[in-house]
């Protein structure tokens, strides 16, 4: 899959023992939850993992999305907050209904940790690939795309903004020219259980 760096400056970069974690967090929490209906328990003693960080847990099966939820800004515990949102991605994302226990063995588990977003004032300023996306209008209407759907996409530029208003934000497809529109990015490490040597 495609890497992204983690550009935040308030916290190290994550090794690939704390990745591994996260991910197998990620894993335990979602057989845990959708076969047991139990919240995943454990103890963190890593102080890396500690830190608070926007998260996202996403879910493919069988190479399609099954599902993805995340925060942009931590409210907590990374570790913790992989928990948290791992249950939402398995079960409360609104475009697919819960994942079922016999779908567990067919999917796979992927971990964004968010830098913190900062603000740019043109599409010129957005490296695809490279920078989440964040589009906002008002307090209600926002939408954000994560580093990887560029990649995985293919899209073009403006047909990333177009999608991102219309798709996600609820938007007009071109809300991306509207000077009331805030763009905000930010980047993301971005790994799987094929890259920290896990496997469903």
């Amino acid at each position: 899959m495609t890497h992204f760096s983690f550009a935040d400056e308030s916290a190290s970069p994550l090794t690939q023992l704390q990745k591994k974690r996260l991910v197998e967090i990620a894993r335990m929490t979602i057989h845990d939850y959708i076969t047991n209906s139990t919240t995943y328990d454990f103890d963190e003693v890593d102080n890396r993992l500690l830190v608070e960080e926007g998260v996202f847990v996403t879910l493919h099966r069988k190479g399609q999305l099954r599902g993805c939820i995340g925060q942009v800004i931590g409210n907590g515990p990374l570790s913790y907050l992989v928990r948290d949102v791992a249950i939402s991605a398995a079960t409360k994302d609104p475009r697919f209904p819960p994942v079922k226990e016999r779908e567990l063995p067919e999917l796979d588990v992927e971990v964004s940790v968010l830098s913190k977003p900062w603000p740019v004032y043109s599409i010129e300023d957005i490296e695809l690939g490279t920078h989440g996306v964040i589009v906002k209008q008002g307090r209600f209407r926002q939408g954000l795309f994560l580093p990887q759907v560029a990649t995985e996409t293919g899209w073009s530029k403006e047909e990333f903004m177009s999608q991102l208003c219309a798709q996600k934000a609820g938007l007009p497809r071109d809300c991306w020219k509207d000077a009331s529109t805030q763009m905000f990015v930010f980047t993301a490490d971005v790994f799987d259980e094929d890259d920290v040597g896990l496997s469903p």
